[in-house]
């Protein structure tokens, strides 16, 4: 399997290359050159697979021989031995047809972990290859979080040899247990930054860097951010978990999916194109609706960040959403450049009609206000006992009014342990909900950040003075 970039300009690079590059050299986003494919009998041989050899069965044939099945299933083992619940993504029943998928049992109570955790070992084993080979350098990471991604990454890296993390995060637009997961981590190598602005500025900045000869020619920039393939790959898995649980490939599946960047859906994408039986992919946003106007109306144009209870949704840009107009319209790399530099001048983008077709033939989405996630937030603990995060409300809300055949179990993604966000679950349900014991004392714990202005020159001269350069 090799991986092309969604701009067709950018050298095809095996799994490992695409891993430890993140964003490919013409800007665009790497994707496999083709999709594998599971037929039904194939699907229904993985029920009742742990969830680490689930996850080696599925990833495989994505990873090629850069990794062995012996040892990629030894790496998935490593990566989900750390989650507090057996089952890594256990599914829990609302009522007849709502379901929801606990994605917050690892180490940092979000769903990034699922991936993170992986990508973590994976980086480690690459790069220790590589220095065995003698062409070993060190890997200089540089993120922007909304929320989980942060915390997420800084745990799968913290303390590893040959890497080093550079984190920013939207100052005060993080809720205050999201920016300690990432602040109380003081590794040597773990380096946490508060801009001023939004998410979208900092995201603004990791690309800007990638594409930036003056920082790439001195360090060995990676990604952890979803426009990075191996964790839109690792989140793939969990929908074939829950699916198989439902009854696939004897029946069609339909997730509810809330998401800003469009990654964690845009997996569920991928499980479709592998063969599995999904129905429909909801699509939940917040106020910042810029992927529900694209998706309803064909609209992809930018507009001012609102701040909500929901910051990790807080997003008008959603980087993976080109992989899907990649994959839609055609895979025309060249022509898609053309519209995504169109879109990077005015913040403003049309979809073609093969890209709206393409994306309704599995796509719907919603748009939920504040007043309908404390709504989604009230039902979940009056009608089944459960405490959700803002994010899994927006998800619920819209998996309740998608319309969808009562026949077809519909897959709410817990995409965040409520404790992240007690204020806005105690306002909704009156109840606040408390941290897991494992992190209990998150609040008594030592932060360590430096605020920077939103200037790009300001961050990259950061970086430059605390990475590793280059051999």
């Amino acid at each position: 399997m090799d991986y092309i970039s969604t701009r067709g300009r950018a050298q095809a690079l095996d799994f490992m290359g695409a891993t430890l590059a993140g964003l490919a050299s013409d800007g665009g986003l790497y994707v496999p050159r083709e999709w594998p494919k599971f037929s039904p009998d194939e699907i229904a041989a993985m029920a009742g697979l742990p969830y680490a050899r689930l996850a080696q069965v599925i990833m495989q044939p994505f990873i090629g021989d850069c990794l062995s099945p012996e040892r990629l299933l030894e790496l998935t083992t490593a990566a989900y031995g750390r989650f507090a619940h057996k089952a890594v993504t256990p599914l829990k029943q609302f009522d007849e047809q709502q379901w929801l998928l606990e994605l917050f049992h690892g180490p940092t109570l979000a769903f990034k972990d699922v991936a993170l955790q992986l990508l973590g070992l994976f980086f480690e084993e690459f790069l220790g290859r590589e220095s065995e080979s003698g062409t070993g350098q060190n890997l200089t990471i540089v993120g922007a979080t909304s929320g989980d991604t942060g915390s997420a990454a800084i745990d799968a890296v913290a303390g590893r040899a040959k890497v080093d993390i550079f984190m920013l995060h939207p100052k005060g637009r993080v809720s205050d247990v999201q920016r300690r997961q990432m602040t109380t981590v003081l590794a040597p190598n773990v380096h946490n930054i508060a801009i001023t602005g939004s998410f979208d500025d900092a995201q603004a900045m990791v690309k800007r860097m990638f594409n930036d000869e003056g920082m790439t020619s001195r360090f060995n920039i990676g990604a952890v951010n979803s426009i990075n393939w191996a964790r839109l790959m690792a989140q793939v898995v969990y929908y074939f978990a829950a699916a198989l649980q439902l009854g696939a490939p004897h029946r069609k599946v339909a997730f509810s999916v809330p998401t800003g960047n469009f990654g964690d859906v845009f997996a569920g994408y991928v499980a479709a194109q592998m063969g599995l039986p999904i129905e429909k992919l909801i699509v939940a946003t917040n106020v910042n609706d810029i992927l529900h106007r694209a998706l309803a109306h064909g609209d992809y144009s930018a507009g001012t960040v609102t701040p909500t209870a929901a910051p990790s949704m807080d997003i008008q840009v959603s980087s993976n959403f080109e992989r899907l107009l990649f994959d839609v319209g055609g895979r025309d790399g060249l022509a898609l450049a053309e519209q995504m530099a169109g879109f990077e001048k005015t913040k403003a983008m049309q979809l073609t009609n093969a890209q709206r077709e393409g994306a309704a033939a599995l796509f719907t989405s919603a748009s939920v206000n504040p007043n309908q996630m404390a709504e989604a937030i009230r039902w979940g603990w009056e009608a089944a006992g459960e405490l959700l995060d803002p994010h899994t409300a927006i998800g619920l809300y819209a998996a309740r009014e998608a319309g969808i055949d009562p026949a077809v179990p519909v897959v709410t993604l817990a995409t965040a342990h409520p404790a992240k966000f007690p204020d806005a679950v105690e306002r909704a349900t009156g109840h606040r909900p408390g941290l897991p014991a494992r992190v209990g004392d998150l609040f008594e714990r030592e932060e360590k950040l430096d605020d920077l202005p939103g200037d790009y020159d300001a961050v990259a001269a950061y970086v430059a003075e605390r990475a590793t350069p280059k051999a």
